[in-house]
This record gives structure tokens, sequence and C-alpha cells, in this order.
């Protein structure tokens, strides 16, 4: 139902846009969380956004360099990321909450659809 790309091997610093294709859900109605998964470590919500492209989320450790958006004609949606740091290097999913929702949420619980992630690694 979801295909993510975008990832791949940067330098720290670097920038990469990861995208979150929906195109086989048949609605446009969802919120989109992405997700990322490190090696030993549990799975975390990175950021999220509504079907409105309203209030977006991000997680503290990403604040101020990643940005979520939102393509509703194309049905997708990107997480732009930027200042890349080596404790970024994770497998990242997006995963689509379906419904109407003034808000969305970095919990994963909620989030039905996944796709099958994308590597990203950070390192010189």
């Amino acid at each position: 139902q979801l295909v993510e790309s975008g990832g791949g091997l940067v330098q720290p610093g670097g920038s990469l846009r990861l995208s979150c294709a929906a195109s086989k859900l048949t609605t446009n109605y969802y919120n989109i969380g992405w997700f990322r998964q490190a090696p030993g470590k549990e799975r975390e919500g990175v950021s999220c956004i509504t079907s409105t492209a309203g209030r977006p989320k991000y997680a503290d450790s990403v604040k101020g360099r990643f940005t979520i958006s939102r393509d509703t004609a194309k049905n997708t949606v990107y997480l732009q990321m930027n200042s890349l740091k080596p404790e970024d290097t994770a497998v990242y999913y997006c995963a689509a909450q379906i419904g109407i929702f003034n808000q969305c949420g970095l919990d994963s619980g909620p989030y039905r659809y996944w796709g099958q992630g994308t590597q990203v690694t950070v390192s010189s």
C-alpha cells in the first residue's frame, strides 16, 4: 500500500529527501507517520502529518532539521532531512492511519498500513 524511496548513504551534515507514495490507498483521508528503527533499538516515531497537512509533529531529536510535507495531488508525503547526523542512521518507514483526524501522533499503534522501509546511512 505504501512505498518509500529516497534513502541512501550521506555524509554527516548532508541532506536526503524521503518519499512515501500512497497511491494504492483507496481514500485521501489518512495521517502519515514516519518511523525509524536502528539495529538493536526500538522503533521510533520521527514525524507525522494529517490528511489536511496541518499540525505536523516531530520528535525532539529531529526538530529543526527534518520537515514533513504532503502533495495531495500525488498522494505522496515527503520527509526532508537536513543536517544529518550518524545517529540518524536507521531504516525509515512510512505508515498510514486511515481516517480524518485533527492531529497525528508518533505512537506506531494506530498506524495500520506500512511500507517496506528505506535505509538511511549517515557516515563519513
